[in-house]
């Protein structure tokens, strides 16, 4: 029997998604699982969006442009300049997902053995698009005790090798859910300026800033302006995680141009996918000024019930929907694990993202998990309730 790549065996399983057996075991139990685990978002998507998709005219589905509808992109283009963005429709390329947009921006910009610089903990698929890209992630360690801020400027430049050819960010992040300000941003921009590098920015979650913070865009950063290549989503912004859309931006000519290529190969994003995304983008001011106020309640909620249970250490993140958390145990993967396989609290568990998945070496995600407040918050008070009833029961607890 033949044997499969070893691109195909570099790829590492989700760590999100790696439990998802265990889980259905435990509702076939009849135990209850909050799923805190994964950023699926229990809010409605607009309802503008739901309407066009029922009330499409289209006789034939056909396939759209290779960049997306030339209706939606300029649509996007008056979004993205009405957050302070100043870019136009064809400087957008339509993908499927901010996935593709991501392994867009990899494979154009970098060659095989070439090296992308990212702090971690990191987004866990930005391994499987490497791989795929045949480059390496070389990781710059943030750390949970100053809340995940950016690591310092010394540490970007040790770790630099002449292979490396990109610093990747995801502003605000995941798993962290921190928040990069402007002096941060200006401290990456002028690494990027004094190497030559490109700078691939994950700005999916740019909507969602809490206590009066601003989301700073790496397109507005001066001085790189054809170094940066923006990656985004709807799937997060409008609660659209299904449809699949997602869109990658550059003022760089030969970026777009080899990204187009791409594009052509694949020959068009989902068109009913645009249809939604394009009516989504009307979605009232209103829509965004709820979900906020809603997601920061939420994240009040859980992070302060975390913080009441002994030996449990959670940031108070400005941004996104995530939490990465010090857990007193002895491996967050045996402990998740075992919540799902042999723990249940008033007919319910708690299902979590450990992060050994989010660092280069596993080892040093071992103590912690990200979670997401995705659920509402009498959901995520009974899945707290359930987490520290289990740390107490568990045979591995530090």
């Amino acid at each position: 029997m033949p044997h499969i790549s070893d691109k195909g065996l570099s790829i590492a399983p989700s760590p999100i998604r790696k439990l998802v057996p265990y889980a259905e075991q435990a509702k076939k139990r009849g135990v209850r699982v909050y799923h805190l685990n994964i950023g699926q978002p229990d809010i409605e998507t607009p309802q503008v969006a739901i309407n066009a998709v029922r009330n499409i005219q289209e006789k034939v589905f056909a396939y759209t442009h290779s960049a997306g509808m030339e209706s939606y992109r300029r649509k996007l283009a008056e979004y993205y300049r009405r957050t302070g963005i100043d870019v136009g429709y064809d400087e957008i390329i339509v993908t499927d997902g901010g996935s593709e947009a991501l392994q867009m921006a990899m494979t154009v910009c970098l060659d095989t053995g070439d090296e992308i610089l990212t702090p971690e903990p990191y987004y866990a698929n930005y391994n499987g698009f490497a791989a795929e890209a045949g480059v390496r992630i070389l990781p710059v360690r943030s750390h949970i005790g100053n809340d995940f801020a950016l690591p310092p400027v010394a540490d970007f430049e040790k770790a630099l090798t002449p292979r490396t050819k990109a610093i990747l960010i995801c502003n605000p992040n995941n798993p962290t859910g921190y928040l990069y300000n402007r002096e941060e941003l200006e401290a990456i921009a002028q690494i990027v300026r004094r190497h030559d590098l490109f700078l691939i920015c994950d700005e999916v979650y740019r909507e969602f800033c809490y206590d009066g913070a601003v989301h700073h865009s790496s397109m507005n950063l001066a001085g790189i302006e054809q170094n940066v290549v923006m990656c985004d989503s709807v799937s997060k912004r409008y609660s659209m995680c299904g449809v699949r859309l997602g869109c990658i931006i550059t003022r760089n000519r030969e970026i777009y141009d080899g990204a187009m290529r791409m594009a052509q190969a694949r020959l068009s994003p989902p068109l009913l996918a645009q249809i939604a995304a394009e009516a989504a983008v009307d979605a009232p001011a209103s829509y965004f000024e709820a979900v906020n106020t809603e997601y920061r309640s939420r994240r009040d909620c859980l992070v302060s019930r975390l913080n009441e249970i002994e030996g449990v250490y959670c940031p108070n993140p400005r941004g996104a929907f995530y939490v990465t958390v010090k857990l007193p145990v002895d491996d967050a993967d045996t402990f998740a694990r075992w919540m799902l396989e042999s723990f249940s609290h008033n007919g319910a568990t708690v299902m979590i993202a450990p992060a050994s998945g989010f660092y280069s070496d596993p080892a040093t995600g071992r103590h912690e998990a990200r979670m997401a407040y995705v659920l509402n918050r009498e959901d995520l008070s009974a899945a707290a309730d359930c987490l520290a009833e289990a740390l107490r029961q568990y045979p591995g607890r530090l």
